[in-house]
């Protein structure tokens, strides 16, 4: 396998997961939950995402075929659905609902947002599809899936230091944080709804 090739995957999929932008999202998504509830969203949020890109890049496009998705329908409702989740992050929608929710009631960000759209997201699905389509047969599958989980891996371990990001803000900053990283969601999920109009001609090229 060419070591140019796994760079080049392993650089394409880092930015667009985006392991360190991931982690100060962690912390907001799990604002006040008990470590040991942080581990556990963290640890299924990753394994989640594993199996939905290795998905995505053993079966490519034929999967949303399948059901009739396209890659551009599937960018636009993954954009409105992270524009909800913004929405209450800005006006601390979530922060009420966790507060008049008991633990066995609150739920649960792991498969959503963190494992779908935030980590394997439209754009990580279209880059295994991608990056396997550049290196056709097994050998290259097993390259670009060990690519993917060494990124999911690195994400994995900085939401284990949440914690320490969360008591170094203190409640002030993690208030601040979570108002910024809304505005950020915000923008981020209004780009893949554009990106999805822009890909079926409505916009232009």
């Amino acid at each position: 396998m060419d070591i140019a090739f796994l760079v080049t995957a392993f650089t394409t999929l880092f930015v667009v997961v985006d392991p360190v932008g991931l982690t100060p999202m962690f912390v907001a998504l799990t604002a006040g939950q008990p470590a040991a509830e942080r581990r556990a969203v963290a640890a299924r949020a990753c394994l989640i995402s594993v199996a939905i890109l290795a998905l995505f890049a053993a079966f490519g496009e034929a999967v949303l075929g399948f059901v009739g998705i396209s890659m551009p329908a599937f960018r636009i409702a993954g954009g409105i659905l992270l524009f909800l989740t913004a929405l209450d992050m800005l006006f601390e929608r979530r922060t009420q609902r966790r507060e008049d929710q008991t633990a066995e009631d609150r739920p649960d960000p792991s498969v959503f947002p963190l494992a779908i759209p935030l980590i394997a997201g439209p754009g990580a699905i279209a880059s295994m599809i991608l990056l396997t389509g550049a290196q056709p047969g097994l050998a290259g599958l097993a390259a670009v899936c060990g690519v993917m989980v060494a990124v999911v891996a690195l994400a994995f371990v900085l939401f284990l230091a949440a914690p320490l990001i969360e008591r170094a803000l203190g409640r002030v900053g993690v208030n601040v944080v979570t108002r910024l990283l809304g505005m950020l969601l915000a923008a981020l999920s209004v780009q893949f709804v554009i990106d999805g109009v822009r890909e079926i001609g409505v916009l232009g090229a």
